[in-house]
C-alpha cells in the first residue's frame, strides 16, 4: 500500500510538472501573438498617419480652390438685405444668442468669413465685417482658434472699441471659464471677449464657433431660405384648401341641380 501511494505521488508530481510546462508554453505563445498583433497595429498606425497627412494636403489644396468661389458668393450676399441676420435668426441654436440690440447691430453686418489657416491643422478664424455703424469703431471683428502642438487651443479675439455710450448691450461682458455660452440675455458680442485663461485651454468647447464653421458657413442659404420655404409651404396649403373648397362647392352645386331636376319631373307628372 505504501509503495502504491508513493507511485501515485510521483505520477501526480509528473502530471503537475507537465501542466506547468504547458501553461508556460501557452503563456509564451500568447505573449508572442500579442506582440505580433501590436506590430501590425503599429504598422497600421503609420499608414493612418500618412493618410491623415494626405487628407490634409488635399483639404488644403481644395481650400485654395474654394476661396475665390467663397469670395464670389460673399460679393453677391452683400447685395441681399439682412442676409446674415436672417440666417442667424432662423438657425435653431444661434437665434437664441441674439438680443434685440444685437439684431440692430447685425443690420450693419456686410460679410462673414471662415478661413482655415494655410496649414489646415493649425487652426482657423471667423471674421465679421461691418459697415460703418453707430455702435463701435471697428469694421472687422475676428476670433481665431490656433491648435497648438501640445493638444491645446489658443483663442484670440478682437477687443471691440465701443463708441461712447454704447458698450456691450445688456451689460458689460465678463470673461468666463470655457466657452459654452448660456442661452441668456447676454449680447452675442460678448462672445468676442470669451477667451479662456491659460489654465482652461484644455477644456475648450466653443459651440458658437463650431456651429458657424461647420453648419452655417458651408451653405448659409439653408437658413436664409428657411422662412421662404415655410412661406411657400403655407401658401401651398392655402392653395390646396382653396382647391378642396372649390371641389366641395362643385359637389354641392351638382346635388342642387339634381334636386331641381327631380322636382321638375314630379311637376311634369
Amino acid at each position: 500500500m505504501v509503495a502504491d501511494k508513493g507511485k501515485k505521488q510521483k505520477v501526480g508530481e509528473k502530471v503537475g510538472e507537465e501542466n506547468n510546462h504547458n501553461a508556460e508554453r501557452i503563456d509564451e505563445e500568447l505573449v508572442l501573438s500579442i506582440e505580433k498583433v501590436q506590430e501590425i497595429q503599429d504598422e497600421l498606425e503609420k499608414i493612418n498617419e500618412e493618410a491623415s497627412d494626405k487628407v490634409l494636403e488635399v483639404e488644403q489644396k481644395y481650400n485654395e480652390i474654394r476661396k475665390p468661389i467663397y469670395d464670389k458668393r460673399s460679393d453677391i450676399i452683400k447685395s441681399i438685405p439682412d442676409f446674415w441676420l436672417t440666417a442667424f435668426l432662423t438657425h435653431p441654436a444661434l437665434a437664441d444668442l441674439l438680443t434685440e440690440e444685437d439684431e440692430k447691430i447685425f443690420k450693419y453686418l456686410r460679410s462673414l468669413e471662415v478661413e482655415d489657416f494655410k496649414d489646415v491643422k493649425s487652426g482657423y478664424s471667423i471674421t465679421f465685417t461691418f459697415n460703418p455703424n453707430p455702435y463701435f469703431e471697428d469694421t472687422k471683428l475676428t476670433k481665431s482658434f490656433t491648435f497648438l502642438d501640445e493638444g491645446t487651443t489658443k483663442i484670440t479675439a478682437t477687443s471691440i472699441k465701443w463708441k461712447e455710450g454704447m458698450g456691450i448691450p445688456n451689460g458689460v461682458a465678463n470673461e468666463k471659464k470655457g466657452s459654452k455660452r448660456p442661452h441668456a440675455d447676454d449680447s452675442f458680442f460678448s462672445w468676442f471677449s470669451e477667451t479662456p485663461q491659460k489654465d482652461d485651454m484644455n477644456e475648450i468647447n466653443d459651440e458658437v464657433a463650431e456651429i458657424i464653421k461647420d453648419d452655417v458657413w458651408p451653405n448659409p442659404l439653408t437658413y436664409f431660405n428657411y422662412e421662404v420655404d415655410d412661406f411657400d409651404g403655407d401658401e401651398s396649403d392655402d392653395e390646396e384648401k382653396g382647391c378642396d373648397s372649390s371641389e366641395d362647392d362643385d359637389d354641392e352645386q351638382e346635388e342642387d341641380n339634381d334636386e331641381d331636376g327631380d322636382e321638375d319631373e314630379d311637376e311634369g307628372n
